[in-house]
């Protein structure tokens, strides 16, 4: 019997074949070599600056690290600033109106942060009121305000000229109805008004004696219809809910015992069996926004059985404490318990995007909430060394 061996190069595949008097016989499988895995962009980046794209396969810490996580939204902020210049809603928004209250554990924040919301609010009231009536521009004026209100009620305590100014054009870009406008395609932050509308009524309440030195009939009827909106409109989702109740907490009569106590019910039924909470339990996929995004959530490989993530645990945390929720409670603790064992190396929480998996920016605010959340639950030193962090 006369055997030689060969190879055949077909495409990227190569096939073994074994020559048996004059019979060719294919031996195993063709087998593709592997794909180069595709570089994955950063998150964040200026210049030489960045900070490495969020995943899913990212190693969880070891130990949970306040400073790690207060380096990463201190950086992720600022790398977006430099490069982006302007207030979006899912970074330097939520840095805006989270960082204020942050202080008694990371200490004052830097002043470029309101300088930054300074001269982003110039900018703004250079625009035409058409067009800031626009799309999101509601909603971003929105954030503008509340960051430069949280400024001024934790940093300074005192009510400044420009969150005066800020105000004001906030309530000149409500609709008739109450709401501040939104787009519908890029959940949570700019898919509904109803979001957008509790943003807006909490920066009413942050500003220091702002509502109560108010005497322009006009602005306290635009007050009123900010608040009547959300008494009298349907949230779209629970997530929606969720907003209404954390907005409650700093907006009296917003909502009463009762239907507090309704909504608090109903955040508490959606905890995990891990103790954490999801973000894709509080709304179907079609109740997103337009629903534009309801093809790719279904086809995410966690659709039926969706991980607990850092920004809903975090958010559900923050706002069950502001409701009065105990920090002992054990539905409080099971959720601090998750937060300090899922905590990525980076420093950040993972969320995977609702819209697209690319940037997952979702982290951000899925990193900014669980720190208050640990602060307001007596889990972070008095001050954290953010200068520390790796």
């Amino acid at each position: 019997m006369n055997v030689r061996l060969g190879s055949v190069i077909v495409g990227l595949s190569l096939v073994a074949t074994v020559v048996v008097n004059g019979i060719g016989l294919e031996t195993g499988v063709a087998q593709d070599k592997p794909k180069a895995k595709k570089a994955q962009k950063p998150q964040y980046d200026f210049e030489k600056e960045s900070i490495p794209g969020a995943s899913i396969d990212e190693p969880v810490l070891k130990e949970f690290s306040a400073a790690k996580a207060a380096a990463y939204i201190e950086k992720g902020n600022k790398l977006w600033w430099k490069k982006r210049k302007c207030i979006a809603c899912h970074t330097s928004g939520v840095y805006g109106v989270m960082r204020p209250s942050l202080s008694t554990y990371l200490g004052k924040p830097d002043p470029a942060l309101r300088m930054n919301l300074v001269k982003d609010l110039a900018k703004m009231k250079k625009m035409k009121i058409e067009a800031l009536r626009k799309g999101i521009r509601p909603t971003q004026v929105a954030y503008l305000a509340g960051g430069l209100a949280e400024w001024d009620k934790h940093v300074t305590g005192k009510l400044s000229l420009e969150t005066d100014e800020a105000l004001r054009l906030m309530l000149s870009l409500q609709s008739d109805n109450g709401a501040f406008n939104n787009i519908g395609c890029w959940p949570p932050f700019e898919s509904s008004a109803y979001h957008g509308t509790t943003v807006a009524a909490m920066a009413l309440e942050a500003a220091p004696g702002w509502l109560a030195g108010l005497k322009d009939s006009d602005l306290m009827a635009r007050v009123a219809k900010t608040h009547n909106y959300l008494k009298t409109t349907k949230p779209p989702h629970d997530y929606g809910r969720l907003l209404l109740l954390w907005t409650s907490t700093r907006v009296p009569g917003l909502v009463d015992a009762k239907k507090r106590q309704a909504l608090i019910d109903m955040v508490v039924k959606h905890q995990q069996p891990d103790g954490g909470w999801s973000i894709r339990t509080f709304a179907t996929p079609e109740t997103w926004g337009d629903g534009s995004r309801a093809a790719k959530l279904k086809a995410e490989p966690e659709f039926k059985n969706p991980p607990s993530d850092g920004h809903q645990t975090g958010l559900v945390l923050l706002v069950l404490r502001e409701a009065g929720i105990a920090s002992k409670d054990q539905r409080i603790q099971r959720g601090v318990k998750w937060l300090k064992k899922n905590q990525r190396q980076s420093g950040r929480w993972w969320t995977r995007s609702l819209n697209t998996d690319g940037f997952h920016y979702i982290t951000f605010s899925g990193s900014c909430y669980p720190l208050l959340a640990l602060g307001m639950c007596g889990e972070l030193p008095d001050k954290v060394r953010v200068s520390a962090a790796p």
